[in-house]
């Protein structure tokens, strides 16, 4: 038997545990999108590096715009590029918006060049 006090109180619970559920929700899509931008940046910096890498004989400027061009097709921002000899660095950021409002990047640094033992 309820008594009079007690009406409405299920109400009062299903909106709370609802509340914590789209909380959560909110933060697992949050952590995802973050996710996808740190594999997108990998991606994006592995390739340009590649990319950049084939043509580091042929220069600094001709190796990394070769890398910058490979990392916008990816959808990064290349911050960075430096070439060593054969071998040839790249840094790439790719803009998250994991919440409106929340604006971050991911940024990632690859090495391309020869095998050393």
């Amino acid at each position: 038997m309820t008594t009079a006090r007690e009406r409405g109180s299920a109400s009062l619970w299903l909106l709370a545990i609802g509340l914590v559920l789209v909380a959560a929700g909110i933060g697992g899509a949050a952590v995802g999108a973050a996710r996808v931008a740190r594999h997108q940046a990998r991606v994006a910096a592995d390739l340009g590096a590649l990319a950049g890498a084939v043509h580091a004989l042929d220069g600094p400027v001709v190796a990394c715009d070769r890398a910058a061009t490979i990392v916008s097709a990816n959808g990064g921002r290349l911050t960075g590029c430096t070439v060593d000899g054969l071998d040839l660095e790249v840094t790439v950021e790719v803009a998250a918006t994991p919440l409106p409002g929340l604006d971050r990047s991911a940024t990632v640094t690859a090495r391309a060049g020869p095998i050393r033992a």
